[in-house]
């Protein structure tokens, strides 16, 4: 998936949560460390977990998310 707006979802989203990196990782079920290179666009998520952030999005009540769910998956 090339998306330039997965950084700021993942981002906006902890913010959001008041979660750190951390917490947010295991939320996701990931590790920091990919928490991190989701947030400076170094790596993106597998699909599955990509649907996991948009349904943690959701759930916050993050707005604008159409761009990102229409995003390609490859």
């Amino acid at each position: 998936m090339k998306n330039k707006e997965v950084p700021n979802l993942v981002k906006d989203l902890r913010n959001k949560l008041g979660l750190t990196q951390e917490q947010f990782a295991q939320k996701v079920g990931v590790t920091f460390s990919t928490i991190n290179n989701w947030e400076k666009g170094t790596r993106t998520p597998h699909p599955f977990l990509f649907q996991r952030l948009i349904e943690i999005a959701e759930e916050a009540g993050l707005q604008n998310l159409d761009n990102i769910k229409r995003a390609k998956i490859r």
